[in-house]
């Protein structure tokens, strides 16, 4: 009888990310092997060995937006998930940190993963409210909340830790 194995843990960076106008920018990604199994996220990813975390936030937000952050922000909270994606498991710890731009197009080249070109729906910024009455899944859940608490400066200084 073979035992299942537990994923390996990834850690990794996301980014909330706020333009002049306190619009969130999100990703809309997707599954490629189901199609309709789509969510929105923060962009962010994989901590490289030895990278700051950061400087993974940094080098994600310019892969994916092709925007570039000279400053990082503080850290938000952290999120910690499992989920089935091509249809393996995956365990994930990603730290959320809050960054500002002046910028809403790209300023370097994107560049993406294969596996992200194969996911990737768009991008788009968010207001709060539209957020707050988006349909679609959201990762984390309780992002339209978090996000008008930051906004209103009610998120507590302490990160935040959330589970899926």
């Amino acid at each position: 009888m073979t035992t299942p194995t537990e994923p390996p843990l990834r850690v990794g960076a996301r980014v909330l990310l706020l333009n002049t106008a306190d619009e969130v920018l999100l990703i809309h990604a997707r599954d490629p092997d189901e199609p309709g199994h789509h969510w929105w996220e923060l962009p962010g990813g994989g901590q490289d060995p030895g990278e700051k975390l950061e400087d993974t936030a940094r080098r994600e937000i310019a892969e994916e937006t092709g925007l570039v952050l000279g400053e990082i922000g503080r850290k938000l909270w952290t999120r910690e998930s499992r989920f089935i994606y091509r249809g393996r498991e995956h365990h994930r710890l990603d730290h959320v940190y809050l960054a500002r731009t002046d910028h809403d197009a790209p300023q370097v080249a994107l560049r993406h993963t294969v596996n992200e070109r194969a996911g990737l729906i768009e991008r788009r910024w968010w207001s709060a409210a539209a957020l707050s009455n988006c349909g679609d899944k959201l990762l984390p859940a309780e992002l339209p909340n978090l996000l008008q608490e930051l906004l209103d400066d009610r998120l507590p200084l302490a990160p935040l830790a959330l589970t899926a």
